[in-house]
C-alpha cells in the first residue's frame, strides 16, 4: 500500500515542474524555479490523494487558500487583489456552472435510465464471459462519441451496477472513466476540449484521427479491465421474469441527451460569438429535465450527494484555472505526450486553450491527450467525479492507481501506435492562435510609399 501510495505522489507532483517551467508570471513569488501557487496546489492535490475520505474539505480549504494568497500577494490574469479575483470568477463562472448544472442534471438522468430496467435487460444482448463486460465498455466508448462523456460514464455506471448486483470492481470502474473519454476524444460533440478546438476552426477530421489511439487503449485496457470484473464478480446472465423496459424512461433520457447535442452543435456552430457567455448546454439539459418530470418524477434525493461530488470537482478547476500558466513548451509530440499525464491532475479545459492559442499542435494528437489522460486519476476528469458519485469506494487514488494501472499503459500505448502509423503532423491554424496572428501580419500588404 505504502508504495502505491509513492506513486500516487509522484504521479501528482510530476505536473508540478513542467506546469512552473510554462509560467509566464515573475510576479509571483517562487520557491526556486516553481511558483508558489504550483506548491500550494499540489499539497491540494496530494491531501485528496492521501485523504481521500475528506475529498471536500481539503479541495475546499485549497482553493480558499490559493485565493487568499493570490489575493495578497500574487495577481491574477485579470488584475490584482479582490477586483482581479472578482474579474477571474466572472471569466470562470460560465465553465463553473455549466459543469456544475452538468454533474447534477446526469445524475438524475442516470437513475431514471436504471430505472427504466435497460440495464436489467440488456444481458440478453450481451455475449456470456469477460467478453459481456467489455462489450459494456465498448457501449460506452460509442455512446460517449456522440454524447458528453460525463453522461456516457454515468450511463455505464448505471449498467454496471445491474448486471453485476452493485459490486462493481475499481478497476471496472476506471476503465468505464477510460471509455467514454477515449470515445469523446475522436468526436468534437464528445469532450468540451474538442468542442473548443472545432470552435476555433479545426476540421472535426483532424480530431477524428484521435480515435486510432483510443480505440486502441480501449482494447488495451478493456481487456484486463473485464478480466478483472469478471474474475470478481462475474456478468450476470440471468433476467428477471418480470423485467419490462420502461419506454417513458428511456424516452425521457433520450429527449435530455438530444436536448444536449442540439443545444451544443447549434450554440457551436451559429452562435460562437455567445458560446461562452453563458451555460447554455446546462440549462438545456435541466430544462429538458424539468418538462419531462410531469411524466416521471426524478428522484430529487440524488442532487444533495451529487452535489458534494460537484463541488470538489469545482474546487479543483478553481484552484488548477488560478496557476500562474501563460504558455506551453514548443508544440510537439513529447509535449502532447507530457499533457496526457499533467491533465490526470489538472483542468484539461485551459490546458486546451493554450495549446490551442499557441498553435503548431497535431490537433488528433492533443484531442487523444488531454481527453484520455485524465482517466488515469479519478478526479483527473469530470467523468470521473461524476462517476465516484454513484460509487463512492472509487475515491482513492491509491486503490485507482493499483486496480487500474493498465489505464497509464493504454495511454502510452495507444499514443505510440498512432505515432507510428501518422506521425506527428502540426495541423491547421486556429483562430486567435500566435501562430495565425504571424501568419495574418507576414500576410497583411506593405503600406503604401508616401509621396
Amino acid at each position: 500500500m505504502r508504495s502505491t501510495i509513492a506513486r500516487a505522489a509522484v504521479l501528482l507532483l510530476c505536473a508540478v515542474p513542467a506546469l512552473a517551467a510554462a509560467s509566464g508570471s515573475p510576479a509571483s513569488p517562487h520557491i526556486g524555479p516553481v511558483a508558489l501557487e504550483f506548491v500550494l496546489f499540489a499539497c491540494v492535490l496530494l491531501g485528496v490523494a492521501l485523504f481521500h475520505h475528506q475529498t471536500l474539505p481539503i479541495a475546499l480549504a485549497g482553493a480558499g487558500t490559493i485565493a487568499l494568497y493570490k489575493i495578497v500577494f500574487a495577481p491574477f490574469h485579470a488584475g490584482a487583489g479582490l477586483a482581479g479575483f472578482a474579474a477571474h470568477l466572472g471569466h470562470e463562472s460560465v465553465v463553473l456552472s455549466n459543469l456544475l448544472l452538468l454533474l447534477l442534471g446526469f445524475a438524475l438522468l442516470a437513475d431514471l435510465f436504471e430505472k427504466s430496467e435497460v440495464p436489467a435487460v440488456l444481458p440478453r444482448f450481451l455475449p456470456e464471459g469477460w467478453k459481456g463486460c467489455f462489450a459494456l465498455l465498448a457501449l460506452v466508448f460509442v455512446l460517449s462519441s456522440f454524447l458528453d462523456n460525463i453522461a456516457a460514464a454515468m450511463i455505464g455506471g448505471a449498467m454496471a451496477n445491474t448486471l453485476f448486483r452493485g459490486r462493481v470492481h475499481i478497476g471496472f470502474l476506471a476503465a468505464i472513466v477510460a471509455a467514454s473519454n477515449a470515445g469523446g476524444a475522436g468526436s468534437v460533440v464528445g469532450d468540451t476540449t474538442t468542442t473548443m478546438m472545432w470552435i476555433a476552426g479545426i476540421h472535426p477530421l483532424e480530431v477524428l484521427e484521435a480515435f486510432v489511439a483510443s480505440g486502441v487503449a480501449l482494447v488495451v485496457c478493456g481487456i484486463p479491465a473485464a478480466l478483472q470484473q469478471q474474475r470478481f464478480a462475474p456478468l450476470q446472465r440471468e433476467v428477471a421474469p418480470d423485467a419490462r423496459i420502461d419506454w417513458v424512461r428511456v424516452g425521457i433520457v433520450g429527449f435530455i441527451l438530444a436536448a444536449a447535442i442540439v443545444v451544443n452543435v447549434i450554440v457551436n456552430t451559429r452562435y460562437q460569438a455567445v458560446s461562452d457567455a453563458f451555460p447554455f448546454l446546462g440549462v438545456a439539459v435541466w430544462g429538458a429535465i424539468v418538462l419531462c418530470a410531469v411524466l416521471r418524477r426524478p428522484d430529487w434525493r440524488l442532487l444533495p450527494g451529487a452535489l458534494k461530488g460537484s463541488l470538489f470537482l469545482l474546487s479543483l478547476v478553481l484552484c488548477a484555472s488560478m496557476m500562474p500558466v501563460d504558455e506551453l513548451p514548443a508544440a510537439s509530440w513529447q509535449t502532447a505526450l507530457g499533457l496526457g499525464f499533467v491533465s490526470a491532475v489538472f483542468d484539461n479545459i485551459p490546458l486546451t486553450e493554450l495549446a490551442i492559442k499557441q498553435g503548431g499542435y497535431d490537433w488528433g494528437f492533443l484531442a487523444y491527450a488531454v481527453g484520455f489522460g485524465g482517466s488515469m486519476i479519478w478526479f483527473g476528469s469530470s467523468a470521473g467525479v461524476a462517476l465516484s458519485n454513484m460509487f463512492p469506494q472509487a475515491r482513492s487514488v491509491g486503490l485507482w492507481l493499483r486496480h487500474g494501472w493498465y489505464v497509464a499503459l493504454a495511454y502510452v500505448v495507444g499514443f505510440f501506435v498512432m505515432l507510428g502509423m501518422l506521425g506527428f503532423q502540426p495541423g491547421s491554424v486556429p483562430k486567435g492562435s500566435a501562430a495565425g496572428a504571424a501568419s495574418a501580419t507576414a500576410a497583411a500588404p506593405a503600406p503604401a510609399a508616401s509621396r
